[in-house]
């Protein structure tokens, strides 16, 4: 649940310099990153070719803002604690707007008087594993005031993968969930989300959602971002958000899918075309063509531990900006720095220390043979604030303070 120590910890930082919010501003917490591997290292890069093949196997298949606390796990995931039934029980769940489902394991979930099941099964799959249960109806609170009332749930008595997790908080539109109640599998399942802005108007205005990370770091203690519901967070951006439509073309209109393409320098290395935005992927991947003109351009070179490209000192000095264009004309650019894994934490990929890692790794298809031809990954949104935007179907992006941050 969430403590009265909470209060108290928000109550500390107002006096210790965070600036002092109005009773309907979005309410902000600072979190902490993690440290610990279960498996020693992490590739990112099998992450996230892992993810992709589980998004296209699938795909074939007075009001006030409440921003709540993400939780970097094993530099590669968000997770947020959310309280489920009453008397509430919490459970640290992974955030992903890649999947739209909401799940607990069977073996931690505790039935209390507001859980109701509903004997439907219920699965999904997912990059590192998949979930087979039964749904049920039960309370879910993901933040002070953010309460769900008969939000569907599944109880997953068969989890392959995701050990680290209690379950999954998914934050994918709605259209994600379709094929995932076994008996009915053109049902669609209200997310979390959706039923905030049902069953809470006054609170929460729209199926909106704000997003802010922070660049990986080496300290237990960095905060590295936080969720907000119903809106943005006019603290955590610069400037003004710019929108872009969400794709009507298949399959990436089902996610948070937008059409761009990507330059670098001067030179297009991906004509305009349809991706993906995606927190649970690590990099930011592209189509074939593109990586191949990429990694010419940069000369990187494949190191078959890390499956990242790799450069010298030399090469990372004459790297240009990394434009990333949307079809209505915006421009987002990543520095050289930000296209970089961040030195400091090589041996976390089991990297070599001093070596220069480049984070834009290959797709493994060429432009058009896939679903998407790109997928935005959370080191974009780390140097970016993000909105997904489901009422207006549409996705936001603006600058941070880390946007030209030299943390790398």
């Amino acid at each position: 649940m969430f403590p009265a120590a909470l209060l108290t910890l928000l109550l500390v930082l107002s006096i210790t310099g965070s600036p002092v919010k109005a009773a309907n501003s979005p309410i902000s917490v600072p979190i902490t990153s993690g440290l610990k591997f279960s498996n020693g290292t992490f590739n990112p890069v099998a992450h996230d070719r892992a993810r992709f093949r589980a998004l296209r196997d699938r795909s074939k298949l007075g009001k006030r803002l409440i921003s709540v606390p993400l939780i970097n796990d094993h530099y590669r995931d968000a997770t947020i604690l959310v309280d489920i039934g009453n008397p509430p029980t919490s459970y640290n769940l992974l955030l992903d707007s890649g999947s739209a489902n909401t799940w607990v394991r069977a073996s931690v979930y505790v039935e209390t008087d507001t859980s109701t099941p509903t004997h439907r099964p219920i699965q999904a799959n997912y990059n590192r594993g998949s979930m087979e249960g039964l749904e049920f109806l039960d309370t879910v609170t993901v933040g002070p005031g953010l309460t769900v009332i008969g939000q569907s749930i599944g109880v997953a008595h068969e989890v392959e993968g995701l050990h680290n997790y209690d379950g999954i908080l998914g934050i994918g539109p709605v259209a994600l969930t379709v094929g995932t109640l076994i008996e009915a599998p053109a049902e669609p399942i209200p997310t979390v989300a959706n039923n905030l802005r049902t069953q809470l108007p006054e609170i929460i205005p729209a199926d909106v959602l704000g997003i802010s990370f922070q660049p990986y770091s080496n300290s237990a203690l960095d905060p590295i971002g936080q969720l907000t519901f119903g809106g943005t967070d006019s603290n955590l951006y610069n400037g003004h958000i710019a929108y872009t439509p969400i794709t009507d073309i298949d399959p990436a209109s089902n996610s948070w899918g937008i059409e761009q393409s990507i330059t670098y320098g001067i030179l297009q290395i991906l004509p305009t075309t349809t991706g993906i935005v995606d927190c649970g992927n690590s990099l930011i991947a592209i189509a074939t063509e593109g990586f191949q003109l990429y990694k010419a351009i940069t000369g990187g070179r494949y190191d078959p531990v890390t499956e990242l490209l790799v450069i010298s000192d030399d090469q990372f000095n004459a790297l240009q900006p990394l434009k990333f264009n949307t079809r209505d004309g915006q421009t987002y650019i990543l520095t050289p720095n930000a296209q970089i894994w961040p030195r400091s934490l090589n041996t976390v990929i089991d990297g070599e220390m001093g070596s220069v890692y480049l984070i834009v790794s290959d797709l493994g298809e060429e432009i058009g043979e896939g679903d998407y031809d790109f997928i935005i990954g959370l080191v974009f949104m780390q140097r970016f604030y993000t909105v997904l935007d489901a009422t207006n179907s549409q996705v936001g992006f603006a600058t941070t303070p880390f946007t030209d941050a030299t943390t790398n």
